[in-house]
C-alpha cells in the first residue's frame, strides 16, 4: 500500500492566501521526510473552499522543494481548460520534477465554476472526453491532429516539451458515479474513488472497475486504484472518538455541501444533465453523524484499528490510500505535524 495525502488548500476565516500556501508547503516538506509516497493538490476557483486555481504552478513550486514525493493533481477539472495548455503545463512539471507527476483528472461538478467560465455544466462529460483524447494524443504523437465538437488543432502539433514519463504521466479519473467507473474502466484508466462514499460503495466501485476492464480486454495487472479517505489515528480509541467529535462540532459542513458546490443547471434549479447521481448529495447539506463516519466512512481509531481498516481497503483492490488528514479542519501546524508523525511511525511500517 502506498500512502499519499490530499491537500485542498482550504482558506479558513482569518487566514491570508499566503498563509494557506505557507502552511501546506511546510506540511509537504515534512511528508517527504516522513516517507510518504505522494501528494495530491485540488483545483478550485472563486471561493475560499480551495485556494489553488492552477495546480501546475503549485506543483512546479513543490517540485523544487522536494526530491522524491510523487506530485499529483487531485484533480484538474479538464472542461475548464484548453487541453493543449494542460498538456504543455503537465509536461513541463514532469520535466522539472524528473518524472514525478501523476495526473488526477475529472469533469468537475461545481456550477459556480462552470458558470463563471461561461460553460454549460451539462456539456462537462463531452468536454472532458475530448480533452482526455487530446492530452494522450499530444503526449504520445508528433504532428498530432484533432477535430472535435469543442476543440481542434488548426495545424498538426508536436508538443514541446514532451513528458519524461513514457508513454505519459500516469492518469487517474475521479469517479463518483457508477457510470464514470464503467466508462473509464473500459479504457483502462484507473480511478480515484469517491471520498464521500462508504466503504461498501468503494469496494463495489473497485469490483466494477476490474470486472468492466477485464471484460473490455484491459490488462489490469499492476494497475493502481486510489482510495480517498478522511484519516485520523490517535493513541487510543477513546481519544480518537473524542477528537472526532471535537473536529465535527467545530466545522460548518455547509461550507462544502451547498448550492454553490452542487452541479445545478441554473435554468431548472435541478441537477444538470449527466449529474443526476449528485441530486441529493449536495442539496441536503451532506449531514452525517459521527457514528456513521466511524463505522462506514473514515479511516479512524487507534493504530490497530486503522491498520485493520487499511488492510481491508487493500483487499478491495486499492493500492494507494489518499489520506485527508484534515483539509477542512483548522489545526495549528504543530498539531498537524504531530498527527502526521504519529501515523508515519505507528501505521505505515505495517505496510512496508
Amino acid at each position: 500500500m502506498k500512502f499519499s495525502t490530499f491537500h485542498l488548500f482550504h482558506q479558513f476565516e482569518g487566514q491570508t492566501t499566503r498563509e494557506v500556501y505557507d502552511y501546506q508547503i511546510e506540511i509537504v516538506e515534512l511528508l517527504e521526510e516522513l516517507g510518504f509516497d505522494g501528494v495530491w493538490v485540488a483545483e478550485h476557483h472563486f471561493r475560499d473552499y480551495g485556494a489553488v486555481p492552477n495546480i501546475f504552478t503549485l506543483l512546479a513550486h513543490l517540485a523544487a522543494r522536494t526530491e522524491r514525493l510523487r506530485l499529483g493533481t487531485g484533480i484538474v477539472v479538464l472542461p475548464l481548460h484548453n487541453p493543449i495548455h494542460v498538456a504543455e503545463e503537465a509536461a513541463m512539471v514532469d520535466v522539472l520534477s524528473n518524472g514525478r507527476l501523476q495526473l488526477g483528472i475529472g469533469r468537475g461538478y461545481q456550477s459556480v465554476e462552470f458558470e463563471n467560465f461561461g460553460l454549460d455544466l451539462a456539456e462537462a462529460r463531452d468536454r472532458f472526453n475530448e480533452c482526455l483524447d487530446m492530452l494522450v494524443g499530444l503526449w504520445t504523437q508528433d504532428d498530432y491532429e484533432y477535430k472535435g465538437r469543442f476543440h481542434e488543432t488548426t495545424h498538426p502539433l508536436t508538443l514541446m516539451p514532451k513528458p519524461v514519463q513514457r508513454p505519459h504521466p500516469p492518469l487517474h479519473v475521479a469517479a463518483v458515479s457508477p457510470e464514470t467507473v464503467e466508462i473509464y474502466a473500459r479504457r483502462g484508466l484507473p480511478i480515484l474513488a469517491d471520498p464521500a462514499a462508504t466503504f461498501n460503495k468503494i469496494a463495489k466501485a473497485a469490483r466494477t472497475w476490474h470486472d468492466t476492464a477485464a471484460g473490455a480486454g484491459v490488462d489490469t495487472a499492476g494497475v493502481e486504484l486510489v482510495a480517498s479517505r478522511s484519516v485520523y489515528v490517535a493513541p487510543t480509541l477513546d481519544q480518537a472518538r473524542e477528537d472526532q467529535a471535537r473536529f465535527e462540532a467545530g466545522f460548518d459542513r455547509s461550507r462544502i455541501f451547498n448550492v454553490k458546490s452542487a452541479p445545478i443547471d441554473p435554468a431548472t434549479g435541478k441537477a444538470a444533465k449527466g449529474f443526476e447521481f449528485y441530486q441529493d448529495r449536495y442539496l441536503k447539506g451532506g449531514e452525517v453523524d459521527n457514528e456513521f463516519r466511524w463505522d462506514k466512512l473514515d479511516v479512524i481509531g487507534d493504530p490497530e484499528r486503522v491498520i485493520g481498516q487499511i488492510r481491508s481497503i487493500r483487499e478491495m483492490g486499492y493500492t494507494n490510500l489518499m489520506c485527508d488528514f484534515g483539509s477542512t479542519r483548522p489545526l495549528p501546524i504543530e498539531d498537524m505535524k504531530k498527527v502526521l508523525r504519529f501515523f508515519a511511525a505507528e501505521v505505515m511500517p505495517a505496510f512496508r
